[in-house]
């Protein structure tokens, strides 16, 4: 009932913004306790148990999803709680904005130490030798990406898929987070997972671009600067997927993203995206704010989505 799964959606992207994250029994968490069990069992160093360990604990995410989903079927409140309950759980918006925030607060108070810990809420990057530009920069970039991965994606499969769609692109992201590395461990066993999450991020990537491009003007941007940027420097981007949500950021902040990253395993160096001077802690604030737009109107377009996939059928 396409009605129920548009309902549940805007409830779910309400109680993210309100309540947050579910404070006890998260289901992502329990997921992830769950694959590291699995993970004992098939790991090898090898693609092809990487292959059928992701197959098997998506596909069977997906199958308890599309369940639970057959289960509520013919009633449209039952339909809109279950759905909205997945959105919640699958979406991070609050938390993100929460972590990017306190990293603004944190710099603007000069307290370095405490910016490069809260570094790690944010992304998995070394932060004990940046400085106050560079934290500024990787909270902006992982902002972006995350506005993607953890917001606009979950209601694009939310809004195309129902239930199913939700949980088997969250589990697939947060195997992609577990096992998707480039560490030696992890090269050949996290590939499917890696693969996976960029698959099902191609699209979603691109309409968070796009609608980075739309609300540029209200963080004091320029939407055809942002789109000029996002044309011009995506590509560049060694990810097919954060590059497109990187490069409009960087265009709609009017700022300079990308350079040097170190991992806890290994270096890289991006090429620059936009122009203009480096990133710092009010930059962080706008793309908190420029996050937090984009969440609100992908849910509003989520919900238009489900119920014109609803009529269709």
């Amino acid at each position: 009932m396409s009605s129920g799964r548009a309902v549940g959606l805007l409830l779910g992207v309400a109680a993210d913004a309100v309540l947050g994250d579910p404070k006890r029994g998260h289901p992502v968490a329990a997921f992830g306790r769950i694959a590291q069990r699995v993970e004992s069992v098939t790991y090898r160093a090898d693609r092809s148990a990487g292959v059928l360990h992701t197959a098997a604990l998506v596909g069977a995410t997906v199958g308890l999803g599309a369940l639970s989903q057959r289960m509520v079927r013919r009633s449209p409140v039952a339909e809109a709680t279950l759905t909205a309950l997945a959105t919640w759980s699958a979406l991070g918006g609050a938390s993100l904005a929460r972590e990017g925030s306190a990293m603004a607060g944190h710099l603007d108070s000069g307290e370095l130490a405490a910016a490069r810990s809260r570094l790690r809420g944010l992304c998995g990057r070394r932060a004990d030798e940046l400085d106050n530009q560079g934290l500024a920069r990787a909270t902006v970039e992982s902002v972006a990406e995350n506005t993607s991965d953890a917001v606009i994606a979950p209601l694009f499969w939310g809004a195309l898929a129902g239930v199913p769609g939700l949980v088997g692109y969250r589990a697939t992201n947060t195997l992609d987070a577990m096992i998707g590395n480039r560490s030696s461990r992890y090269h050949a066993f996290g590939w499917a997972a890696a693969r996976l999450d960029d698959l099902l991020n191609l699209l979603p990537a691109r309409t968070t671009a796009m609608l980075t491009v739309a609300c540029a003007p209200v963080v004091g941007g320029s939407a055809r600067e942002s789109g000029r940027i996002r044309r011009r420097d995506a590509s560049a981007h060694p990810s097919p997927n954060a590059g497109q949500v990187e490069a409009a950021f960087a265009g709609a902040l009017r700022i300079r993203l990308g350079g040097r990253i170190d991992y806890e395993h290994t270096a890289e160096t991006r090429p620059v995206l936009g122009e203009g001077r480096t990133a710092d802690g009010g930059d962080i604030t706008r793309s908190v704010e420029l996050s937090r737009l984009i969440g609100t109107v992908g849910g509003v377009l989520a919900s238009v989505t489900a119920l014109l996939v609803g009529r269709r059928r």
